[in-house]
């Protein structure tokens, strides 16, 4: 970083845009992934340099960033580059609730606000206790979460999380800690087993076919494709672990469970 607090900023995913704008600090970005919709504005007002796992090198370049912001191990080749490049990287890897608020803290001092945005991740520690503490009517529902069709990939941390603070049960809970997606494929058989009265799936920024989840193999005994509970959750809501996920993306899964909405 050549600069404290930087002044140029590429985020190549959307969760650290969506902080920086909530903490008005959007001047400082100077390209953003092609994934980043919120604030929608960021759509009309960001040059877009990046996919997930792929981005244009020379662009990001040719911006001068002092400060590239990546995220996980599936940003390691880019990062790579960019590093031997001359450019400064700061890689996120957080994977639940607790890693999201950390980041907003992280994020908000390395950008010189760090009053602001601890008041900000305060102020969604608040939300989330207390929906959490709502009472809810009739016992918890049981909730299976997909994240891929072919193979089934379910169970990323947060999720897992968010769904217990909806008032829901996990089906899968024992995977939260599994960071890999490969490590996440379950068999059809096990989600037939757990018997789950809800199906939220979400997949990875392709549209659900909740058709394709009621036709697989003896899925007709589950309750949840019994009782045409089916949800279809916004990738973009709930899929990056950042302010998205705790706010529409808890509201989403709220709104899912107990037929809200």
């Amino acid at each position: 970083m050549r600069h404290f607090p930087p002044q140029r900023i590429v985020c190549l995913t959307e969760e650290t845009v969506e902080t920086l704008y909530l903490l008005g600090q959007e001047d400082r970005i100077v390209g953003v992934s092609g994934y980043a919709v919120r604030p929608p504005r960021v759509r009309r007002e960001k040059p877009r340099v990046s996919a997930f796992i792929s981005a244009d090198i020379p662009k990001i370049t040719a911006l001068a960033p002092d400060l590239v912001l990546a995220f996980s191990d599936l940003q390691a080749d880019i990062v790579a580059e960019l590093v031997r490049a001359g450019v400064a990287v700061h890689v996120f890897n957080q994977r639940d609730v607790a890693g999201i608020l950390a980041m907003i803290r992280t994020l908000g001092a390395m950008v010189g606000v760090a009053e602001r945005a601890d008041q900000l991740a305060r102020s969604y520690e608040e939300r989330l206790a207390a929906i959490a503490a709502t009472s809810r009517p009739g016992p918890r529902p049981k909730v299976y979460f997909e994240e891929w069709d072919d193979p089934l990939i379910s169970g990323i941390g947060w999720v897992s999380e968010l769904i217990e603070i909806a008032g829901g049960e996990d089906v899968l809970p024992d995977l939260r800690r599994k960071a890999a997606a490969k490590d996440r494929i379950v068999a059809p058989d096990v989600v037939r087993a757990a018997a789950p009265d809800v199906i939220l799936a979400s997949w990875c920024g392709k549209k659900v076919v909740p058709d394709r989840i009621r036709q697989r193999p003896n899925w007709d005994t589950i309750p949840a494709v019994r009782n045409n509970r089916i949800v279809e959750i916004k990738s973009s809501l709930i899929l990056q672990p950042g302010p998205a996920a705790l706010t529409d993306g808890l509201d989403a899964i709220v709104a899912a469970l107990w037929n809200e909405g």
